[in-house]
Formats: structure tokens, C-alpha cells, sequence
């Protein structure tokens, strides 16, 4: 008497469970996206001594950005990539085995190599990542660790969910895949470090890539110009006050615009308890609400200003030739 073989579990299940994943990915993947579009900072800890501290600073480096600060940031890719997988996954069990037995089987054949390939590709990428991460961003980013961890999770379920019959291609598709995402990675972020330069001559400010240390943060790596140390005197001279903290990346972003020898001319308040002479109980007085926060002619202007607008507020009238700019500004 033949007794037909029970098929392991996963198989009845690998699709719901993939489906699942990509569809926390969608979730968490959405919340950084509309962060990054609005402006906003995720919730994250803000203690220099946790290792979370570095999840915005990672988040708003240069590798957020596969295509520069002008293009979508990488967590609208990694949303799009979530929907494509969820839709792979779970499409097919939409369609009626009973009476479209034929459909059916044809689009999960369809589907589960296009689960390996899109999961090995996602999984390369995260692998890819999470190296940066750790040799070059020196950082924390517990978002980003989840959404590796996912894709990983990804590719582990293509493999053991589905009844390859040929175990060579698994191996073929995932070498090969695999090896054009690295590539083409390493060919997206190849002048990751160096300047952007816009078609005026500016030269673009890039977020920082490392962790903040206190109490002072990052160091100023920008020179100033004629035009910026002139600003910087003359917003000292009208009274004008930046509010800001060590660890924030965007009050980071506008030291480098001035560069180190104007902002040492700026009346720069620190807001932090552990960063490098605190004012904390100004900035409360002030009534401080986010960082950086200008304070020009009596008036509170918070987030990151452009020199022309600092220009502006403050009736600045000497020379303007400022030599960087804020992609997107």
C-alpha cells in the first residue's frame, strides 16, 4: 500500500510568513519615508552614550541617499521594494485553486524565482549596508538593522518555502543576482565622500556619517570665505543667536555652511547638558523647541537657515558670494 509523503509545513506557510515580513517592512519602511519627505527626525535617543544615538545621523548620511539629496532617499526604494515582495508572495493565493487550477500553479512557478531574485537582491544590499555601517558610519541604526533582518528573513523563507526541484539554479540566480546589486551598490555610492558640486561653483554640505561625540560633535571640516566670515560678524553684531546641541546633525550642517573660521565669530548657544559649555537654561528662557533655532532681530526661525536667508533676516548687505549650499535648498 503507497502512502503519499506529507510535504514539510513551510511550504503551506512560506508565502503568508514572506508576506507578513514585507508587509512590517511596508510599515516601518512608510514611517522613515514620510520622515524624511516632511522633515522630521525618527524617534530615536538623543544620549551620546547609546549606541542608538547614531540612528538620525545614519538616516541622514550621504547613503540614505543612493541618487544625492535631490533623489528619493533609500527608504521610499526600500518601501517600493517591500510592496513588489508582498505582492509576489500573496498575489497567487488570491486566485481560486478550485477553479483556476491551472493559473494558479503557473504564478507561483512565476513568482518563487522572482522571490529568490528579488530577496537575494534586498538581502545583498542590507548585507552591503550594514558593512558601511559598521566600517564607515561607525554608527547604530536599529531601523535599519530591523529592515536587514527582514531581508534576510526574506531569502532564508524563498529557499526553504519552496520545493526547488533544481538546486542549481537557487545557487546560479542568487550568485548572480547577488553579484550585479554589489556592483551596481558600489557604483551608486562610488563618490559618496567627495564634494557635489552645483553648476553655480557651490560646493553641496553632506550630512554627517559618523556618531556624535561629545561634548563637541563633529568637527567643522568646511573653510570660509570672505563672504561667510563677513555674515558671521555681522550676525554677531546685530544680536543674532544660534541655538543648537551637539549631537544634531542639521545644526552640524549649518556649521559647515559657514565654515570653521566664521562660526567661531557666531553667538552659538549649546542647549545640550553634556555638550561644551551648556547655556540649557537660555535656550529654555528662549523657548527652544527643536534644533538648530536662530533668534534674529528678536524673532525665533527654527531648522537649518541658508546663508542668503540668514542674509536676509538679519539686513546683511556685504558680499554674497557664499561657497556651499544644502541640496534641496
Amino acid at each position: 500500500m503507497n502512502r503519499r509523503r506529507s510535504q514539510p509545513w513551510i511550504y503551506d506557510w512560506s508565502r503568508t510568513l514572506i508576506g507578513a515580513i514585507a508587509i512590517i517592512g511596508i510599515i516601518l519602511t512608510a514611517y522613515l519615508t514620510v520622515l524624511k519627505l516632511t522633515g522630521g527626525e525618527v524617534v530615536c535617543s538623543f544620549d551620546a552614550a547609546s549606541p542608538a544615538a547614531g540612528c538620525n545621523s545614519v538616516l541622514d548620511s550621504a547613503y540614505a541617499y543612493p541618487f544625492g539629496r535631490s533623489g528619493p532617499p533609500l527608504s521610499l526604494i526600500g518601501f517600493v521594494a517591500y510592496i513588489i515582495m508582498a505582492i509576489f508572495a500573496l498575489g497567487p493565493l488570491f486566485v481560486n485553486q478550485a477553479t483556476n487550477r491551472k493559473l494558479r500553479k503557473q504564478l507561483e512557478n512565476w513568482t518563487w524565482l522572482l522571490l529568490l531574485a528579488g530577496s537575494t537582491a534586498m538581502a545583498a544590499f542590507s548585507g552591503y549596508l550594514m558593512f558601511v555601517m559598521a566600517t564607515k558610519l561607525h554608527a547604530v541604526c536599529y531601523y535599519c538593522m530591523g529592515s536587514a533582518l527582514f531581508s534576510f528573513s526574506l531569502l532564508v523563507l524563498s529557499i526553504i518555502g519552496h520545493n526547488w526541484e533544481d538546486l542549481g539554479q537557487i545557487f546560479f540566480t542568487g550568485i548572480i543576482v547577488a553579484l550585479i546589486t554589489l556592483v551596481g551598490a558600489l557604483g551608486v555610492y562610488a563618490n559618496v565622500d567627495g564634494p557635489v558640486v552645483q553648476s553655480n561653483g557651490k560646493i553641496a554640505i553632506e550630512s554627517p556619517s559618523t556618531q556624535p561625540q561629545p561634548p563637541v560633535g563633529w568637527e567643522i571640516t568646511t573653510t570660509s570665505g570672505e563672504a561667510e566670515i563677513a555674515l558671521a560678524k555681522h550676525l554677531t553684531a546685530v544680536g543674532a543667536k544660534k541655538y543648537g546641541a551637539f549631537w544634531c546633525p542639521h545644526c552640524y550642517e549649518q556649521k559647515q555652511l559657514f565654515g570653521q573660521e566664521a562660526f567661531a565669530k557666531i553667538n552659538y548657544l549649546e542647549c545640550d547638558p553634556q555638550g561644551e559649555d551648556p547655556q540649557t537654561q537660555l535656550c529654555v528662557d528662549a523657548g527652544i523647541q527643536g534644533f538648530p533655532s536662530w533668534e534674529v532681530n528678536g524673532e525665533l526661525y527654527p531648522g537649518t537657515q541658508t546663508l542668503e536667508r540668514l542674509a536676509e533676516l538679519s539686513g546683511y548687505t556685504g558680499p554674497m558670494d557664499f561657497k556651499y549650499y544644502l541640496p534641496g535648498r
